[in-house]
Parts: C-alpha cells; sequence; structure tokens
C-alpha cells in the first residue's frame, strides 16, 4: 500500500466519498476548527466525545480537510443506517459488537491499522452520550488500552454543534439553518508514564481518565460553561 506524507493513501472510494459529502457538510455546517496543528504526521490515536450519530461526519470533515482520513472504531449499530452505515464501511470503520465477546476484536483491528500506519478514530464513551446536558459521560477503556500497546500519540477532540443536526436520540433531521461545527483539537495526551504498564488494569483507567479530562475541558471551553464535578454513568448496553 502507497503511503503518502508519513500514512497511506487513502482508498479511492473514500476519496470519492468524500468528494460528493464535503460540499454537502458545507451546506449544513458552518466549520469553526482549531488546533489542526496538534495532528501528528504518521499513525495516531484520535479520542472525541460522541453528541450525535452526525458527530463521526462532522469530524471526519475536519480530519480529511487536513489531509487525515482515519480508520474509524464505531459502534457496530451505525451499520444498520441506511446511509451512515454505507459509508462508515467506505472509511475502513471497524465495528465494535458492544456488550459482546466480538469487541476485543475491534482492538486487534485496530491495532493493525495503526501498524499499517493509519490514524484510528475512536469514540471512548462507546455511544452517544447519555449525559441530560450533552457532557461526555464515563468511558470505556479501550482506547487507553490501545494506547499503551501500541504507544502511538493520542489526540484529544472536543466537538459540539452535530446534535443541532441530528438530535442525541437519532430521531430528527434539521438540516437547515446552517450550524456552527466546532471542532477542536488539543495537543497529545501525555500517558508516557503509563506505556511500561500496558496489561495494567488501573494503567487503562488513568489513562482513560486523562483523555476524558482533556477532551471534557476543550468542550467546556467550546461551550464556555462548567462540566459536571463528575462524570455521567452511562447505563450498561444490552449483551448481543
Amino acid at each position: 500500500m502507497a503511503v503518502t506524507g508519513g500514512r497511506p493513501r487513502p482508498p479511492w472510494v473514500f476519496r470519492a466519498v468524500v468528494a460528493v459529502l464535503r460540499p454537502l457538510m458545507r451546506l449544513v455546517t458552518r466549520p469553526r476548527w482549531r488546533g489542526a496543528e496538534n495532528l501528528p504526521d504518521g499513525p495516531f490515536i484520535i479520542v472525541a466525545n460522541h453528541i450525535s450519530v452526525f458527530d463521526p461526519f462532522t469530524l471526519i470533515h475536519f480530519l480529511v480537510d487536513h489531509d487525515v482520513w482515519p480508520a474509524v472504531l464505531a459502534k457496530d449499530s451505525l451499520w444498520r443506517y441506511p446511509v451512515v452505515g454505507w459509508v462508515v464501511r467506505q472509511v475502513r470503520a471497524v465495528p465494535v459488537h458492544r456488550g459482546s465477546a466480538g469487541a476485543r476484536g475491534a482492538l486487534a483491528g485496530a491495532e493493525t491499522a495503526i501498524a499499517a500506519g493509519y490514524a484510528v478514530l475512536i469514540f471512548p464513551e462507546g455511544t452517544t452520550t447519555q449525559d441530560p446536558d450533552i457532557w461526555p459521560m464515563r468511558a470505556k477503556t479501550g482506547a487507553a488500552r490501545l494506547a499503551l500497546r501500541t504507544g502511538a500519540a493520542v489526540v484529544p477532540i472536543a466537538q459540539w454543534g452535530a446534535h443541532e443536526v441530528i438530535p442525541v436520540s437519532g430521531k430528527g433531521f434539521r438540516p437547515f439553518p446552517r450550524t456552527p461545527s466546532d471542532v477542536v483539537a488539543g495537543p497529545p495526551v501525555d500517558l508516557s508514564d503509563l506505556v511500561e504498564r500496558a496489561d495494567d488494569p488501573a494503567a487503562w483507567e488513568e489513562a482513560t481518565t486523562r483523555m476524558m479530562a482533556r477532551i471534557t475541558a476543550q468542550l467546556a471551553g467550546i461551550r464556555g460553561e462548567a462540566p459536571p464535578a463528575v462524570p455521567f454513568v452511562g447505563q450498561p448496553l444490552p449483551p448481543r
């Protein structure tokens, strides 16, 4: 596979999908992006808050406009949406079968993607937030485990606005008027002191806490509001 600029060249299908969707995204959203200088060359891990089934589009819009064509770690239910499902297949998304043994396979797929040179996008909460005020919830440790196993840099991204196009509930679609799309990438999260403890669940928890604290602080800056002192704990996902 050809590698350019430290990462593999995106497949033509991915580029074609972006060519079609980019002008549509600009009709529906009004980008307000910051922090692109924090996106490193080569493979890395992107962790972001999850507020809507629409926010993978806004986040990928930000990334590809800065020449990052990620592999996406996403909940398998996205594959059932008529449009979203088709798109996630084209962007090399790795399905996470939540609440099942198959969820572990997604980490192996993500490790393979990083080894091949890709940036990998993960929503650590595992689903759209259940917090009543749309703040990030308590997250799962998958992204931390991936980071500690691979040593890849972890870039925290906070985003806001996608829930105005499709609500957190996933019901309804409001393409107009154009919605401001805030996406803010921060400097990589320092996990250097935890890398030697890649098999330690306590290290996974600490790394997850650091990632989510950074995402939440960046989101607070976007919203101009104080986040809750303790992250909301979502309801367990039903087994599959």
